[in-house]
């Protein structure tokens, strides 16, 4: 068995006919959390919602676990092993959290009570629907409905914004806990780059579609010019 759970291949992919991704290739080895990193509109989201098959692929390949999902529909590669997390969130608001989470439910290690483990004001609000969820419980349930699939690659796209301080500690924590404690690969992006850097091993920063770092996180990290350039960071 590879080392590698997820590769890409020269991938040019966008919306329509305009492309974003500029002929990008990078891999992710099995048990990594890879940082995904840029200014606003740099291909971050494109580059997610490709892998989860949201996007119109132009050229290139992806892989993951060995199988070629490049041209396969989301339901598929959902099934292949690919967890989103959207932005947006799309929990089911007329279902309650629990509902939520068995809806699209796969067999594996992941249940609803090692959720509500991770997760525990979920277990607290099981019985409430979604529309009845705070932002920060709405986020928990994104996250902890997509764990319920047992993904082998979890796409995370900006779990941290909006959410209020206590809460940006506790889902740091458990995203923490998923990626380093039980070894689920990861990609996060994520524009509070300080607070995500240290939970991941490595990290890609994007410009117009192109990779222009794509190496260690913790050397980032420490690479204050470097942040400063590509991200408006400053210590």
């Amino acid at each position: 068995m590879s080392d590698i759970l997820l590769s890409t291949k020269s991938l040019v992919a966008g919306y329509g006919e305009a492309s974003v991704l500029a002929g990008l290739t990078f891999t992710l080895k099995r048990g990594e959390t890879l940082a995904l990193l840029g200014r606003n509109g740099t291909g971050k989201t494109t580059l997610v919602d490709t892998l989860a098959g949201l996007t119109t692929h132009h050229s290139g390949e992806i892989h993951l676990d060995g199988l070629d999902i490049t041209r396969m529909r989301p339901e598929r590669r959902a099934a292949a092993g690919i967890g989103w997390v959207p932005q947006e969130r799309n929990i089911f608001r007329s279902l309650t959290v629990e509902e939520n989470l068995t809806a699209i439910a796969r067999p594996g290690a992941w249940t609803v009570d090692r959720v509500y483990g991770m997760f525990p004001r979920l277990k607290e609000r099981r019985g409430n629907l979604g529309n009845q969820l705070s932002g920060g419980e709405q986020q928990m349930l994104s996250v902890g409905r997509a764990l319920m699939v047992n993904p082998k690659l979890l796409l995370l796209d900006e779990p941290l914004e909006g959410l209020a301080p206590i809460i940006i500690d506790e889902l740091l924590a458990a995203l923490a806990a998923i990626v380093k404690g039980e070894g689920m690969s990861a990609i996060i992006i994520e524009q509070k780059a300080r607070k995500i850097l240290p939970l991941c091993s490595e990290a890609l920063i994007l410009d117009r579609g192109a990779a222009v770092y794509y190496g260690p996180s913790a050397a980032l990290l420490e690479d204050e010019a470097l942040l400063g350039r590509h991200l408006a960071i400053e210590r």
